[in-house]
Formats: C-alpha cells, structure tokens, sequence
C-alpha cells in the first residue's frame, strides 16, 4: 500500500493503517533525529512527538505523493525547536557515538583479517563521524543529513526544511568544507 492509501484510511479511523505509516518510517525519523541531536533519549522524545502531531494532522495532509517529504518537514521543525530549548537550558547533550556503527564499507579494500578490529575500527570512525556532525551549525548539519543520511533530492529537501534549493546546495557544500578537517586526522590516523 502506498502512503497516501494508508493516509486516507487512517483518516477514515484505520489504526492498523496508521501503525503501518509508524513502523514504515520510524527508524528513518529516528536515525536523523539522533544525528541532529546527538542523543537517543531525545531522539526518542522528538519522533515520538512528530507522529503525535502527524497522527493530529493527518486529515489536513494533501500531498498524497510527498508524505516523506511531509513528515520530515514536521520532525526537523520538532529537532528545531527541541534545539532552541536546549540552548536556553544552556546544557549540551552530546553523544559518544560509540553505538552508531558505519553501515557501508569500501569495496575497493579487502576484507580485514580481524574482523573484531574492523568492528572497532568502524565504529572509532562513525564516532567520530557523529562529533564531527554534531560540531556542525544547525541548519549545515539539517541539509547535510537530509541530503547524506537520508538520501532526499534537493527538491524533497527545500519541502522539508522551507529554504531555497540554491540555500540548501550552499549549506551542504559548507557542511562538507567543514567536515573535512574535522576527520582528516580520524582518516589519517588508519
């Protein structure tokens, strides 16, 4: 079933139907929702809060084709605000990353001999990975993940976060130049 079918039944009352728009975009929410702000308990806290206000808003929902694009729209807007509440909190909750584990591998390299090492190699690396996107402005880090973690066109991502695709392109670009350093010496150090 497509989303927007599973939209119009849910509307209709269709709790299995919602439940199905739940399990199917969950882990997608989470993941970005981590990698903005750093922390699983937020994380948690912020998705759970998005599928609150889309299950309340889904009979205003009109983009039958772009429900992703709708979704995500709501879940930056919550990592927005969860954010902003942070920072007058003035209290910083930065993860380790040390369970974010790298999902993809250089093909080009042969397979190490100690997988116990490259398992901990891999995950040196995507902690890193993570306190350097962490270190990233806001609205660099929002464009570069939707763009790198999520895999969204510039198009889908101008829905999403409300900026200009010529403004998204520029963030992403900048997210980029920022990270270089960040990891230079993680990669060098392999």
């Amino acid at each position: 079933m497509t989303d927007a079918a599973l939209v119009a039944a849910a509307v209709a009352g269709d709790r299995d139907a919602a439940g199905t728009l739940v399990r199917r975009h969950y882990r997608d929410c989470w993941r970005f929702a981590f990698r903005m702000l750093g922390d699983p308990h937020d994380a948690d806290d912020v998705v759970q809060d998005t599928f609150l206000r889309v299950s309340r808003a889904l009979d205003r929902y009109r983009e039958q084709d772009r429900f992703r694009a709708w979704l995500f729209h709501i879940l930056t807007n919550a990592c927005r605000t969860a954010l902003l509440q942070r920072r007058r909190r003035a209290r910083w909750f930065l993860s380790d990353g040390a369970d974010v584990v790298a999902q993809y591998a250089d093909p080009r390299e042969p397979p190490d001999p100690d997988p116990a090492g490259e398992l901990a190699r891999m995950k040196a690396l995507s902690a890193a990975l993570q306190s350097a996107v962490l270190r990233l402005e806001a609205k660099q880090r929002e464009a570069f993940l939707l763009k790198y973690g999520e895999g969204m066109e510039y198009g889908e991502m101008a829905i999403v976060t409300g900026a200009g695709v010529s403004a998204l392109k520029m963030r992403v670009k900048r997210a980029c130049e920022a990270l270089r350093p960040l990891l230079g010496e993680v990669v060098r150090d392999d």
